[in-house]
């Protein structure tokens, strides 16, 4: 097993908070950047740029098709609007999201918080497992997962200039930092964080960490397990999930998302017309959410190390 591309030694941190510290940031040399919140501007990590920039941040209120249609505007007016919400939330103004903004080709940034059951007690309700799988069907949209702080604020200053409607995903617990200092985000492109060769495990966002240290349980019983980040998950790295499917032979995909739809039916099908290979989908089942601590969670759904390390292992068979 190669050895895991070391990290630097940042503190753990939610992609929420490396959102809003990075729209904070580039407010000062992009005045064209406008900002939208369906009332939860404290918990989407809004707040600051509101407070700095308060000609530049519009409160919609609890009214996410109004602001969606809003922000449609301001695109389409020359402004780089981001809009945020829980993903839960968001996501379930589609129709909006696809006329307003997709039909129109419309340079939105849709920013969707509190993405999976990470998110912990507030339960189904408030978890965005369903966003991915919608927001990947619709024309025109990009979808973006990062997996750490490095990766969040470098998706958000590749935002500023994409052409098009994006979908940010951004995490509620925080993430442990799994790439190098002086990491550049290329939109589309995943990463290899651990060489390997038995199998490949993808992951993306808030299972990529995971997916690490899971690779390192695998490798104390001898098997070699490459691990793959796929922020990018519309458009997907075809190239490097090919590469990786000829090399290992087995792709195990890990997402906190239903596994219809999601991350897993991304590679799925890319592989599918590229290369012969089996792959598991592992994440959210054919369920609802529940409610619990993080920890609990992740260790129910089998979405922690010890847990991903075991769907490796069964099917590795």
């Amino acid at each position: 097993m190669g050895a895991p591309a070391q990290p630097s030694t940042g503190t753990a941190k939610a992609s929420r908070d490396s959102f809003g510290e990075a729209i904070l940031r580039l407010g000062e040399s992009h005045p064209e950047l406008v900002v939208l919140d369906a009332d939860l501007s404290e918990s989407t990590r809004s707040g600051k740029f509101a407070k700095k920039f308060p000609q530049r941040f519009f409160q919609m209120g609890i009214s996410e098709a109004n602001m969606l249609g809003a922000a449609a505007g301001l695109a389409l007016g020359g402004k780089v609007p981001f809009c945020c919400s829980f993903a839960a939330f968001i996501t379930g103004r589609f129709d909006q999201i696809r006329m307003s903004i997709c039909y129109s080709a419309a340079s939105v940034r849709i920013v969707g918080s509190h993405a999976g059951v990470g998110i912990g007690e507030d339960g189904y309700s408030q978890q965005g497992l369903e966003d991915i799988a919608l927001m990947r069907t619709l024309p025109t949209m990009a979808v973006i997962q990062p997996g750490d702080d490095l990766e969040t604020e470098g998706a958000v200053e590749y935002l500023i200039g994409h052409k098009g409607p994006a979908f940010l995903r951004t995490t509620r617990q925080k993430l442990d930092r799994i790439n190098k200092d002086g990491y550049q985000f290329q939109f589309g492109k995943g990463t290899t964080i651990v060489d390997g060769k038995d199998l490949t495990i993808v992951g993306s966002g808030g299972t990529i960490g995971p997916a690490v240290k899971a690779a390192e349980l695998l490798a104390k019983d001898g098997i070699s397990a490459r691990v793959i980040n796929i922020h990018t998950i519309k458009p997907i790295d075809v190239e490097l999930l090919a590469k990786a499917a000829r090399e290992t032979k087995r792709i195990l995909t890990v997402e906190d998302h239903q596994i219809t739809g999601g991350l897993g039916g991304a590679v799925a099908e890319a592989l599918s017309e590229v290369a012969p290979v089996r792959v598991h989908r592992h994440g959210i089942p054919d369920a609802f959410g529940e409610s619990g601590t993080p920890e609990a969670l992740y260790q129910h759904f089998k979405l922690d190390a010890p847990g991903i390390a075991e769907v490796a292992k069964k099917f590795l068979g």
